[in-house]
């Protein structure tokens, strides 16, 4: 059983939308687009600092709306949500010690979607490091150490995470040595999300609820995304343009994590507007050429913003 709870008046319009993407884009298949979308209606209790203790937020059910959100997609950056939020339970739990370093690396895997800042979280998370390939007995301790940050959201007990996998680095031109081997010959051990998996971590970072108020307000302060044109020019890899952001008008409040390769183009966001209901946004998109494509993501977007703004009155 997931998080949210289905709404006809979302269904209708995540299926219109769905319909308007597929109208723009029509070499984009069906089975090469995922979304999960969640709306808070008031009282809204996300985004409160914690106001909300863990019980009740759990109690709480948004309404929502999905779409492929229990397929499994490779979701290239999206994960080091995961890894950020395994970092910050070892930290408080005393499992790993800060250091300025580890902080640098933490703030870089999220803000920047660093590659070598995530391999060193991974490092740190697992014990573990990169390297040529070892003999299959310690190979096989080695793999039992990566597969840690599994068992940990495992043991949270949630049925979106059931079929997941998170225990892979993620690269810039792949994997060499034990971690190829790692990966399986075909891939078959590479990383695996939901869109519904990510948006069910995502809503309990903004509720407050994920290791602690305190960690996840520090969580959200990563993700947070400025809209400002001078800004994303300045930073051309700056999460926002070809991703959900470059959908929102300037007076949005974003938070969000994006993931991108030669193969997926996946964006996972909190969203507050004026007079509108928050809302929170996962798509994952995947296959040649919708990756390198830019205006997939904002025109999902843009729907959505459209949807809610004529919700504003509802109820």
């Amino acid at each position: 059983m997931t998080f949210f709870h289905k709404d006809e008046t979302l269904q209708t319009l995540g299926d219109r939308i769905l319909e308007a993407t597929w109208s723009e884009f029509p070499s984009l298949a069906q089975n090469q687009i995922a979304m999960t979308w969640i709306v808070y209606d008031a009282p809204v209790f996300v985004n409160t600092g914690g106001a909300v203790n863990v019980d009740d937020f759990w109690q709480r059910s948004p309404r929502g709306f999905q779409y492929r959100g229990v397929e499994r997609i490779y979701p290239a950056s999206v994960v080091k949500l995961f890894y950020l939020v395994a970092a910050h339970e070892w930290l408080e739990k005393g499992m790993i010690q800060t250091s300025t370093e580890l902080e640098r690396a933490i703030a870089d895997m999220i803000i920047d979607s660093s590659n070598d800042a995530t391999s060193l979280v991974v490092d740190v998370l697992t014990g573990t490091t990169s390297g040529p390939e070892i003999p299959s007995a310690p190979f096989e301790t080695w793999k039992q150490q990566r597969n840690i940050v599994n068992r940990y959201f495992q043991s949270i007990g949630w049925s979106d995470l059931a079929t997941v996998n998170m225990n892979q680095k993620t690269w810039c031109d792949g994997a060499y040595g034990r971690e190829r081997a790692f990966l399986g010959e075909t891939y078959e051990n590479r990383n695996m999300l939901t869109t519904n998996a990510s948006a069910r971590l995502l809503h309990s970072i903004i509720g407050g609820v994920t290791v602690s108020a305190a960690r996840s307000q520090s969580m959200m302060e990563l993700m947070r995304r400025s809209l400002n044109p001078a800004d994303l020019k300045a930073n051309l890899d700056n999460q926002v343009t070809g991703f959900l952001g470059e959908g929102l008008p300037q007076v949005a409040r974003l938070w969000s994590k994006a993931g991108l390769t030669s193969q997926v183009r996946h964006d996972a966001a909190y969203i507050e507007l004026p007079n509108i209901r928050p809302y929170l946004l996962v798509v994952f998109t995947e296959g040649k050429p919708h990756s390198t494509n830019e205006a997939i993501l904002p025109f999902v977007s843009q729907q959505v913003v459209e949807a809610m703004a004529g919700m504003r009155d509802e109820g």
